[in-house]
Parts: structure tokens; C-alpha cells; sequence
């Protein structure tokens, strides 16, 4: 499960303007429509290729629960591309992005300071150019890790140090044992 890639796309889901199919039918319907054939679908979801024209006739409905949850995944990856562009494109230059997480944070400091985990729990406005690094990460496939460490250095930036009024000698910031994570544009 990645925590900040499925957080980033729960982020920008909330842009859709209507809501994707929730049935198996008007699922692969649509993911035949998007891929242009129930040939691509069924490589795709890892099936025969009649049993997904049984789904899209509507004479197979409820498919079992791997097979339901790969094709919500698809279908969700695939729904509104110009919403999703929108949504990212506008919190990369002028919106933002919001981080609430409740995690372990601690910092690298000069000694003489108190840089010791703890938990915390954080609702942080990051800038927009934390928002494009993140979603330019995840666009070019970055690992969870990656994506937490771009989520640290904001958080560095606009948390611990506001923007370089304070704290100007901190070095890094750790951000482990993340407890909950939801990001909102």
C-alpha cells in the first residue's frame, strides 16, 4: 500500500465532478471503452477475454472480490484525466497543497537543541511548489519513500523553519512511523 501515492490521488479525486461506476457492467463498459476493446481489458485485469464481455452484455454482475477491486483501481486511475490535470495543474501553481499526518517528526540540529521524535500531529498548507515536486514525483513513478522525503523537506521549510524565519540551522527533518496521512488541494 503507498500511503502518499494513494493519499496524492484521494486528493485530487475529490476534484471529479461525478462520481466513477460502482458496478462490474458500467465498470468494464467504460474501461472497454478507454482501452478500445475487451481484448486490452481482459489482459489488463488479468482475465479471459469472455468473461469480460459477459460483464459488459450485463449477464456476469458481481465479479470476485480481487477481480472488483483491480477494476475499481483501473477505472478510478482512468476517471475524469481532465478534472485530475486540472485539479493537479492548479494546485501546483497557485493552490497548493494541504498535508494533515500524524507521525513521528524530529529534526538534525546544532547541539544545545531539542531534536527528539515525537509524535505529532500536523495540518500544514504546503506551497504550490511542494505541491508540483510531489505530483511530479508520482507522475514519474517515485516510491512512497521518495514522495515521504519530499513531504519532509515542506514540511522542514514551512513548519520548522516558517519560511526561514526560525530555526535556520536545522539540517534534516525526519518524518517516520507515519500513523495517518491525507493530503487536500
Amino acid at each position: 500500500m503507498s500511503m502518499f501515492g494513494d493519499g496524492l490521488d484521494k486528493a485530487v479525486q475529490k476534484a471529479f465532478t461525478r462520481p466513477a461506476p460502482k458496478s462490474a457492467g458500467p465498470q468494464m463498459r467504460y474501461m472497454v471503452k478507454q482501452l478500445g476493446g475487451t481484448k486490452a481489458v481482459a489482459e489488463l485485469l488479468g482475465m479471459s477475454q469472455r468473461q469480460v464481455e459477459r460483464y459488459v452484455a450485463g449477464k456476469a454482475k458481481k465479479p470476485r472480490a480481487d477481480l472488483a477491486a483491480r477494476l475499481e483501481r483501473e477505472v478510478t486511475k482512468r476517471w475524469q484525466p481532465q478534472i485530475r490535470a486540472k485539479a493537479r495543474e492548479k494546485a501546483a501553481t497557485t493552490g497548493g497543497i494541504v498535508i494533515d499526518a500524524r507521525a513521528r517528526m524530529g529534526y538534525t540540529a546544532p547541539i544545545g537543541s531539542t531534536d527528539q521524535d515525537r509524535i505529532r500531529h500536523l495540518t500544514v498548507a504546503l506551497p504550490p511548489v511542494y505541491a508540483a515536486r510531489l505530483f511530479d514525483a508520482q507522475e514519474a513513478g517515485a516510491s512512497d519513500t521518495q514522495l515521504q522525503e519530499i513531504a519532509a523537506e515542506a514540511l522542514k521549510e514551512v513548519y520548522f523553519q516558517d519560511g526561514g524565519r526560525r530555526a535556520g540551522s536545522l539540517d534534516e527533518v525526519r518524518f517516520t512511523d507515519v500513523e495517518h496521512l491525507e493530503f487536500d488541494l
